[in-house]
């Protein structure tokens, strides 16, 4: 029997050997976080504190802006000294609170509950959403607006998303290496919190000592299940990885909770158990400092608001000419333009790729409709069509070719032989019109 998989993908080399066998460290205390108050899907928050005033690590200091919205927490203890404007790794301007450590790590009060098990579905959401918990895999989506599917939707299974087939990095490695009984306990968690009996935690086979730990980990409890999943990017999708594991396919424009679904991230199922059990907000996540351009890659506890110029230092700095350097990994994140942006809570990973190994495209050639894109397509789309209407200026009749169903996986455009920006025009397209 073959591995549970998904039609289309590619096989980019992982690169993982550089910092899988780093294990995970805390990260040194930042002198000054930025902490941006829009790290989500959705509305950003309102900051509650003022300038010179005095916070704990913990405390909360910008509450939601909506349903769709999730509070911040600041990361450090100490004094706010400035509220404004600062860039984010995608080069937008987002409100931000900074706050200069005062060195002492003093908490707020936090709740403690031991039999965090025997709380209802209702106080177990209730802890995720003051948490401020996000999908930590990258889409940063407020992980209670997930764990509260209409009534219409029936949900009868969760999936736990361990497959990062992102080259590179191993955050959620890591994770399945050295916690996996908390992952475990953050899937029990989000079961009863949705009040289903199903289970599952899906990861490639690239990573058998992680398969092997999270079996360990999960032998003996009731209807959870540890699956293999063939070694294709984008293996992690949601969509892919409910086609994988469960044979469902997800509707064009229609989510996972339509086919009964809810899909979270390693990482986002630790930080919903350190919720529950120790009442602990999100101020911290594990990133993967990594690439061929970096002295020690290391796999980090870092607090959110920390510069990626304090991560690069603590790895021992630059090796070589540095090409770029890139918020998550190579084939989703974002070309940072200056090393002064914050960590946030989908921040997975900093990649750093030497001078040498950056191509140069000064002008891409035209569509030769040679079809590879479409092959390699796990959505099933024609990113031909979209790239050449993109070009062209024909926003509107590229939405007649599910322009929306396009997560921008950036699979087109690896295989693409004539170099064409297809991310790239699938991004402006879906900037100039509406869904």
């Amino acid at each position: 029997m073959g591995l549970a998989t998904f039609k289309g993908g590619i096989h980019p080399p992982d690169k993982k050997t550089l910092a899988a066998g780093s294990s995970i460290v805390v990260s040194n205390p930042p002198k000054i976080v930025v902490i941006p108050l829009s790290q989500h899907i959705g509305a950003p928050c309102k900051p509650i504190v003022s300038i010179g005033q005095e916070v704990r690590k913990g405390e909360i200091i910008g509450e939601p802006g909506g349903f769709v919205s999730s509070p911040v927490h600041s990361s450090v203890s100490g004094k706010v000294v400035a509220i404004g404007e600062f860039p984010n790794a995608m080069g937008r301007m987002v409100n931000s609170v900074v706050i200069e450590n005062d060195g002492k790590e003093e908490w707020t009060s936090l709740k403690d509950n031991p039999d965090y098990m025997n709380l209802s579905p209702e106080e177990l959401r209730e802890k995720v959403k003051a948490a401020g918990i996000v999908g930590m895999g990258g889409a940063a989506f407020p992980t209670v607006v997930k764990l509260s599917p209409p009534k219409e939707k029936a949900i009868d299974a969760v999936l736990i998303n361990g497959a990062e087939c992102e080259p590179y990095l191993t955050a959620d490695y890591r994770l399945m290496i050295e916690k996996s009984k908390e992952v475990v306990e953050g899937l029990k968690i989000l079961m009863k919190i949705l009040g289903v009996q199903k289970g599952y935690i899906g990861i490639e086979n690239n990573k058998p000592d992680a398969v092997a730990k999270m079996k360990e980990a999960a032998a003996g409890e009731a209807g959870i299940e540890v699956l293999a999943l063939e070694v294709k990017y984008p293996q992690g999708a949601e969509k892919m990885l409910i086609k994988a594991i469960l044979g469902r396919e997800v509707p064009p424009r229609a989510l996972p909770m339509d086919v009964g679904v809810v899909v979270q991230n390693v990482g986002t199922a630790l930080a919903i158990y350190e919720a529950a059990r120790f009442g602990k907000p999100l101020i911290e996540r594990v990133v993967t400092v990594t690439g061929e351009g970096i002295a020690e890659p290391k796999n980090l506890i870092v607090r959110i608001g920390t510069k990626v110029a304090d991560l690069i230092e603590e790895c021992g700095g630059f090796k070589g000419g540095v090409g770029k350097v890139i918020s998550g990994g190579p084939m989703m994140g974002f070309a940072l333009s200056s090393l002064d942006v914050s960590v946030t809570k989908g921040t997975s990973g900093i990649l750093v790729i030497p001078e040498d190994s950056v191509s140069h495209v000064e002008e891409f050639g035209p569509c030769i409709r040679c079809g590879r894109c479409i092959d390699a397509c796990a959505m099933g789309l024609m990113p031909s069509m979209l790239s050449v209407l993109s070009e062209k200026g024909h926003y509107e009749e590229a939405k007649e070719y599910n322009l929306f169903d396009c997560f921008e996986c950036g699979s087109c455009a690896y295989v693409c032989p004539s170099k064409r920006p297809i991310v790239q025009l699938v991004r402006l397209a879906k900037s100039m019109v509406k869904p």
